[in-house]
């Protein structure tokens, strides 16, 4: 009988044995890493960047307690319709903008807004952009899009005056108050921004004092949360994001081709994050 008992215990070592390997392997199969490409022209990226900062926890808490003051700008213009939920006429929250020099479309609108501030993450008609920095406190934050990203660095260039009368423009008006009132920057910024070289040293190169042929603009480095199509992705899914290519035609000038790699969960949900956004109208038509 003792025999008897010892054979079965044998067995069902083995078989418990079998099916630990066999649960092993189907975990890991869970758990391996796949890639997936995704292509996004430069109005999606707008978007998927808007959802991206919505969900940012800083922004999240100052939109439940706090302020957030909302930048103008065409990516922040996304940004404003993901956090109050509006649809947002394109330009009416625009300042400057770069176009062709020749077949330009008119980046024009009647419905002018006036600048936006949530509080408690409600929008609060008529708080100036001034009176909402003078009350900006420790963990408020304010949006601010940009004209040049140098991600390696982490850090932005906006552009600024270049005339005689000049001044630092809104950029400079809040910088100091963020700085000084520790407040959080955010910067949403499309890849098809990325410069050949170093913001800081650009923004150097800017203000040297040469004559100038036409009217040169100078450039404000900025510091701060950088949020590009790759940090979108990456906080919305936690897969692991690196850009592969850029540019293409057809409407997909300017448009980043990256991929994406996780567990077949996060890249799968990547993917339809992606394909939820494909379609998205350029910011003119």
């Amino acid at each position: 009988m003792r025999h008897k008992r010892q054979a079965i215990w044998s067995v069902l070592m083995v078989l418990a044995a079998s099916l630990g390997v066999v649960a092993e392997e189907a975990g890991t199969k869970l758990n391996e890493t796949v890639q997936a490409q995704v292509i996004l022209t430069v109005s999606e990226g707008k978007r998927l960047i808007a959802k991206a900062v919505a969900q940012i926890p800083i922004v999240k808490k100052a939109m439940q307690d706090g302020a957030v003051i909302i930048g103008r700008g065409t990516t922040n213009t996304y940004v404003a319709e993901e956090l109050t939920g509006q649809k947002i006429a394109h330009g009416a929250y625009v300042i400057g903008w770069t176009g062709p020099v020749r077949g330009s479309k008119a980046l024009d609108s009647k419905e002018r807004m006036d600048d936006i501030v949530l509080v408690n993450g409600k929008v609060q008609p008529g708080l100036s952009m001034d009176d909402a920095l003078k009350a900006l406190k420790p963990g408020d934050v304010v949006i601010k899009g940009a004209n040049a990203l140098d991600r390696e660095h982490k850090t932005a260039g906006v552009l600024i005056g270049g005339g005689p009368n000049s001044t630092s423009g809104t950029t400079g008006k809040f910088m100091s108050v963020v700085v000084a009132r520790k407040a959080h920057l955010i910067i949403p910024i499309g890849l098809e921004k990325q410069v050949d070289g170093d913001v800081v040293d650009i923004a150097n190169s800017m203000r040297e004092s040469l004559e100038s042929l036409n009217e040169i603009p100078s450039m404000f480095v900025l510091n701060g949360h950088i949020v590009t199509e790759i940090e979108a992705l990456e906080l919305l899914t936690g897969v692991s994001v690196f850009q592969a290519t850029a540019g293409g035609v057809g409407g997909a000038e300017g448009a980043a081709r990256l991929i994406c790699r996780g567990t077949r969960e996060q890249v799968k949900q990547a993917l339809s994050i992606v394909k939820s956004i494909q379609g998205e109208p350029p910011f003119l038509e």
